[in-house]
C-alpha cells in the first residue's frame, strides 16, 4: 500500500500539493435529508424565526465558499457556481447542492459542506417547533472531472437511504 496522500514521511498531516495538476472543469452534487414531523412541515410558513428554508439556502451557499476554512486540509477553490435546492416532501426536507470550479482539485467537499450547513440551519431555524428533527443521508451524489474521473452514486443506494427515512 502506498503512502497516504495527506501524511508526510514523518506521519504528520499535510495539504497535498496540487500545483502539478492541470486545471480542469470540476463539478459535484451532494444531498442531505432533514426528517421532521408533518405538523412541523405544516408550520414552516409561520416559523417565528422567519423563512427557515431561504435562510438555510443562503447559509449553504456561504458555507461552500468557506469550506477550506472549516476543513483543515481542503484547498481554497475559486468557485464558479454554487446552488442549493430545497424541496419539501412528505417526511421532511430534501437538500441538493451543486458546486463547480475550474481548478486542480475537486469540489466534492464544497458541495457536501453546502448540504450539511443547509441542513443544520434548517434545524436551527425550526428547533423551537420540534427538538426531534433528524439530519440524515448526507452524501455525494456525483462528481465530474479530475484524474479519478466521474463518479455517480448508484440510484439504488440513494433511493434505499432516503426510503429508510420514510
Amino acid at each position: 500500500m502506498s503512502q497516504p496522500t495527506h501524511w508526510d514521511a514523518f506521519g504528520q498531516a499535510r495539504m497535498v500539493d496540487v500545483s502539478h495538476k492541470p486545471e480542469t472543469k470540476r463539478t459535484a452534487r451532494a444531498q442531505a435529508w432533514v426528517r421532521m414531523k408533518p405538523e412541523v412541515l405544516a408550520r414552516l410558513p409561520e416559523n417565528p424565526k422567519g423563512n427557515p428554508l431561504e435562510v438555510a439556502r443562503i447559509a449553504g451557499i456561504l458555507a461552500a465558499k468557506k469550506t477550506s476554512e472549516l476543513i483543515p486540509l481542503c484547498h481554497p477553490l475559486p468557485l464558479s457556481h454554487v446552488d442549493v435546492q430545497i424541496s419539501i416532501e412528505q417526511e421532511g426536507i430534501r437538500i441538493e447542492s451543486t458546486a463547480a470550479t475550474t481548478a486542480a482539485t475537486g469540489v466534492e467537499m464544497e458541495a457536501l459542506t453546502a448540504a450539511a450547513i443547509t441542513a443544520l440551519t434548517i434545524y436551527d431555524m425550526t428547533k423551537a417547533l420540534d427538538k426531534g428533527i433528524e439530519i440524515t443521508d448526507l452524501c455525494l451524489l456525483e462528481k465530474t472531472g479530475g484524474k479519478s474521473g466521474d463518479y455517480r452514486r448508484s440510484p439504488t443506494a440513494a433511493q434505499s437511504s432516503s426510503s429508510d427515512n420514510q
